[in-house]
């Protein structure tokens, strides 16, 4: 399959300048393969490096082509599934464990940035709006669970008046905001990834997929690809719903669901300020979600309008800018310069899916929309596994996931009856 160019998004037409690699041609002897160009690809891929471990990356079209690329750029605590779920499934200790390494993602984020000096321009600071009561409520407890529970001090509730001060619409009741969280441009941090990879000796190759792969009897596994192969002793699979046939056993975990952006033209700097006065991400707590943010040059990106039919039928950047509109109704005069969309995976569950297929065939997957700063730390994590202290990453294996009912055939028809559901309940 030839190499694709980037969707024509606000990120690739403000994306630094980036090498294009060749794909892979022959034979490729190396202790890691890894298959993904994203950001937990290039996050195992450095992290590896970092350990004195040889690895080539192979990505079917280019660094960041995917979900890595083209997200609404939020970096957040926590996973999508929230704690209580996750209680739920794996118990108190191994749901701490998770959370602390969620914060810890944070941090890591922030500690690639500055040492590798990645322009891609960090912003501190999250608001998730309450949209109705139930919310406000919901919120409340969070904070006091948070602080109470898990010692994390940088979340604060806002009530109508103070959010009032920070957003500047009527549409929300209230918000946590967290200090600790924030946003980025994904596209210019994954190239940042990428090229610090590269300068601990990884060797990345562009338009090459990962066509199958074989374990082998003496412990090798041959990756096969177009026109040539790997031949690694390791292999970390980072492709997630573009795996496909590569992996189909991992296509049961998780599905493909469209979500979309626009970006408006350029505000001024005093327009976008009196929209977001902090310069926070936001999110509001619908199940089908708006999220926003200001980007550097002072548009507003706004997204949401999830689609999980996985038809094109309707008019995607009319209904995301009617969205907008319904936050932000003095925009009406705004122009739209940039509508674009792409795919994430989801879990069944929302809990991130890691695991192994084999001894030496891990796997990173089921970020489920909340993977800015946690896939980073998933790269961060199957390395020390590689490595030999696998402690981490095995409490996220131990987390169960269900296959998506249906089988391939009726999966997204009974999705898309329980996301009915969901968006009904939105509305009461």
């Amino acid at each position: 399959m030839a190499r694709l160019a980037y969707v024509d998004s606000y990120y690739a037409a403000s994306a630094l300048p980036a090498p294009t690699r060749s794909p892979l041609e022959g034979t490729v002897d190396c202790d890691v393969c890894v298959v993904g160009g994203g950001i937990a690809g290039c996050s195992a891929a450095l992290h590896l490096a970092e350990r004195g471990l040889s690895v080539a990356l192979l990505e079917q079209h280019r660094i960041g082509w995917g979900a890595s690329g083209r997200s609404g750029g939020q970096a957040l605590f926590g996973v999508a599934a929230g704690q209580a779920k996750l209680r739920h499934l794996v118990g108190a200790a191994d749901a701490r464990a998770i959370w602390d390494v969620s914060v810890e993602a944070l941090e890591l984020l922030r500690s690639l940035i500055g040492r590798f000096r990645m322009d891609c321009d960090w912003a501190p600071g999250y608001l998730l709006t309450a949209v109705k009561p139930r919310h406000e409520r919901e919120l409340r407890e969070e904070v006091e669970e948070l602080h109470r529970t898990y010692g994390y001090t940088s979340v604060r509730y806002l009530d109508r008046a103070a959010l009032r001060a920070e957003l500047a619409t009527s549409r929300y009741g209230g918000a946590l905001h967290d200090s600790n969280s924030g946003h980025l441009h994904p596209l210019n941090y994954t190239l940042g990834l990428a090229a610090a990879a590269e300068s601990l000796g990884v060797h990345i190759f562009e338009d090459t997929r990962a066509v199958s792969f074989s374990p082998a009897a003496a412990a090798r596994i041959r990756v096969a690809t177009a026109r040539g192969e790997v031949r690694a002793r390791q292999l970390v699979l980072c492709g997630n719903v573009y795996l496909g046939d590569t992996a189909p056993q991992l296509a049961q975990k998780i599905m493909a669901v469209a979500t979309y952006i626009v970006a408006t033209e350029p505000l001024g700097a005093a327009r976008a300020q009196e929209l977001i006065a902090s310069n926070a991400a936001v999110c509001d707590m619908n199940w089908v979600l708006d999220y926003f943010r200001r980007s550097a040059d002072q548009r507003l990106l706004f997204g949401g309008r999830v689609n999980y039919s996985g038809l094109k039928s309707f008019d995607a950047p009319a209904a995301t800018r009617a969205r907008m509109l319904r936050v932000f109704p003095q925009l009406k005069d705004v122009r739209i310069d940039y509508a674009w969309g792409g795919e994430v995976d989801i879990t069944l569950n929302r809990a991130p899916h890691f695991g192994r297929l084999a001894p030496n065939v891990y796997f990173l997957q089921g970020f489920s929309g909340h993977g800015m700063a946690l896939t980073g730390i998933a790269g961060k994590l199957v390395a020390e596994a590689i490595a030999g202290t696998a402690g981490r990453f095995d409490v996220f294996a131990r987390i169960p996931h269900a296959n998506f009912p249906g089988g391939l055939a009726l999966r997204r028809p009974t999705l898309v009856l329980a996301m009915l559901y969901f968006r009904l309940r939105d509305l009461l």
